[in-house]
């Protein structure tokens, strides 16, 4: 049971997501009803597996910690909500009624330009002073799980959300095409923080799993990388794919610990971005 579960944990999640989008454009459901179904579903799916096929038993949250990580969650959907309440009206507007190209050509195309969005502005947020005030609060846990996914400063998910969605729209990739798009990055999201003991194989080159995503919380730096949580295709293409079968961080978290509030001094994350920076204080 534990064997089939590793394998199955992932293509049943990417068959879920396929069978949601194919019912919602052919039903003609409301996709902004949709999407937050789908959040449930995927956080539920996955904190079931951690429970069944766990990467480290250690890494489940306590108590303590899941009501810090539900504020958190929260705030981070309202930030989530911010942007796509910016973005949506010009999806809307420069969002074509109906594809320029083939549906099966344009599903791809939007997949690549939403994914390297997201991976140059992963990027910066580690690269530049400001943003990483913003984005390290994601990294001040020292486990990685579906629970703490959501701890995000939330003008960290609002810049992101918002930067990746008005580059499809720009661009004029259609509504439907941004919708699918946007719940399979959702469910990759989630499926990368989880802590299961899955393994994608020779498939982690082109699709970001946990082991990678793990990498990427690593407190050492020189094997972090790993800035795509959906293709991790963009990782070779910028040299920051550290991976390699059997590699694990000795530690996540943050590589100075006092340098970030820790998760449950919420107002003091809130803030961080706007304290006086010290001196030598870098990014990650």
């Amino acid at each position: 049971m534990y064997t089939i579960a590793r394998r199955l944990a992932h293509p049943l999640l990417l068959l879920g997501v396929l069978c949601t989008a194919v019912a919602t454009l052919r039903l003609h459901w409301a996709p902004d009803r949709v999407s937050p179904l789908v959040l449930v579903a995927v956080i539920g799916y996955l904190a079931v597996l951690e429970r069944v096929i766990p990467y480290r038993t250690d890494w489940h949250p306590t108590r303590r910690e899941l009501g810090w990580y539900s504020v958190y969650f929260v705030l981070s959907m309202i930030g989530g909500a911010l942007a796509q309440g910016l973005v949506t009206a010009l999806v809307e507007l420069l969002g074509p009624a109906h594809p320029a190209l083939p549906f099966a050509v344009e599903i791809p195309l939007a997949l690549l330009v939403g994914s390297l969005g997201d991976y140059l502005v992963h990027r910066w947020s580690h690269r530049n002073r400001w943003l990483w005030r913003l984005h390290g609060v994601h990294h001040v846990p020292e486990k990685v799980n579906v629970a703490n996914n959501g701890v995000n400063h939330f003008l960290d998910v609002f810049v992101a959300q918002s930067v990746v969605q008005l580059s499809l729209a720009v661009i004029g990739f259609s509504a439907d095409s941004v919708f699918v798009v946007g719940i399979f990055v959702l469910a990759q999201g989630y499926f990368v923080h989880a802590n299961v003991d899955v393994h994608l194989g020779p498939l982690a080159h082109v699709l970001a799993g946990p082991e990678l995503h793990r990498l990427h919380h690593s407190a050492d730096l020189a094997e972090a990388g790993h800035y795509s949580s959906d293709l991790s295709l963009w990782d070779h293409v910028f040299g920051s794919f550290t991976w390699r079968p059997g590699r694990v961080p000795t530690a996540v978290g943050l590589p100075d610990p006092a340098a970030f509030p820790t998760t449950g001094e919420l107002g003091a994350s809130l803030l961080h971005p706007w304290r006086r920076v010290k001196t030598g204080e870098q990014s990650a």
